[in-house]
């Protein structure tokens, strides 16, 4: 009995060790700074955009105004949520201007690394601010974006592969003090590095497990027509791939794959045996979507998620590995 009680014990310690591992052992931020500049120059496409027909979106004379945006979410119509936004009050035309300039000022600071700590919870906070007004024009593009933003936050993304980084190798040293150091934090690896990796990481994994339980909901991707029937679509289709229909298990097949992939994501793209093959899986049908249905930014944001179950280190090494030629070329 002693000895079972010892193999128990052991057993929760080896459970134990594995959960604060996986939690708590610092992460380079290298790789989250990468996803930094994806997701910043992606959110200021996506506000470049609004900004080309701004009434069209915003203020009592868009497509939907305030006063219905508002009761979208105020309860008027069904329940009530907490997608809430100073943007229902905001009428004038001038003052929805500066508000947007303001925000792609900050958005392509948040790009570029310019003081990261505070552009980084300011440009999540307005694309949110956003994302509640825009209620009946938003896509999934934009709702990978808003939790791309909001675990980057957590990290040190500024650190390096920003202006951020230059500004700290030349003018911060000790004696600056702690707010400083803190503004401009050296590119080291950090516990809430990989906070945030592990957060988006468990987030993406929900994102297909719950995508992947809709679709089985519907009769096509289990007769393995869906694929047919989205390539097909004249609405989205930005590449002719009617010829799938002289091969229709070829097609059949795609579907079923897919539908696996996307159900067992969660579980099968963390061990290392199998990891790579739904990576791979994850960018064919990413790309597919961008290149065959059109929903390019879509496709690259869901790659560039995917990109967070790539080790940092490897991918630090590389990057450096990169810039070795062009520095022995100019010596």
């Amino acid at each position: 009995m002693n000895q079972c009680g010892k193999s128990v014990r052991n057993w929760l310690l080896g459970y134990i060790h594995a959960w604060d591992q996986f939690w708590f052992t610092p992460r380079q931020p290298h790789l989250l700074s990468i996803l930094r500049i994806i997701t910043g120059v992606m959110l200021l496409y996506s506000h470049l955009v609004l900004a080309t027909d701004l009434s069209a979106f915003l203020g009592d004379s868009a497509w939907v105004n305030n006063e219905t945006a508002r009761q979208l979410h105020d309860g008027t119509f069904g329940l009530s949520d907490y997608g809430r936004t100073y943007l229902w009050f905001i009428s004038s035309p001038t003052l929805l201007w500066i508000h947007h300039v303001f925000t792609i000022a900050v958005t392509a600071c948040f790009a570029l690394g310019i003081l990261t700590r505070i552009t980084s919870p300011l440009a999540w906070f307005l694309q949110l601010m956003y994302v509640h007004r825009l209620t009946g024009t938003l896509f999934g593009f934009d709702q990978i974006l808003t939790y791309m933003a909001m675990y980057l936050i957590l990290a040190p993304s500024g650190s390096c592969y920003s202006i951020d980084a230059w500004l700290r190798d030349r003018f911060t040293s000790p004696e600056r003090g702690r707010f400083w150091n803190w503004l401009f934090p050296e590119a080291k690896a950090t516990l809430l590095a990989n906070i945030a990796t592990r957060l988006l990481q468990l987030h993406l994994c929900m994102i297909y497990l719950f995508g992947g339980i809709s679709k089985a909901r519907g009769q096509t991707w289990w007769d393995g027509t869906a694929i047919w029937y989205s390539v097909s679509n004249y609405e989205y289709q930005s590449l002719d791939m009617t010829w799938l229909s002289d091969y229709p298990r070829l097609f059949s097949a795609m579907t079923h794959v897919t539908l696996f992939w996307e159900i067992f994501y969660c579980a099968l793209v963390w061990p290392r045996l199998t990891r790579p093959f739904i990576i791979a899986i994850a960018v064919a049908v990413h790309a597919g979507i961008a290149l065959a249905l059109g929903m390019i930014t879509f496709g690259v944001m869901m790659i560039a998620a995917n990109m967070i179950f790539i080790n940092p280190e490897w991918m630090r090494h590389m990057l450096i590995s990169l810039q070795r030629p062009s520095q022995e070329g100019e010596g």
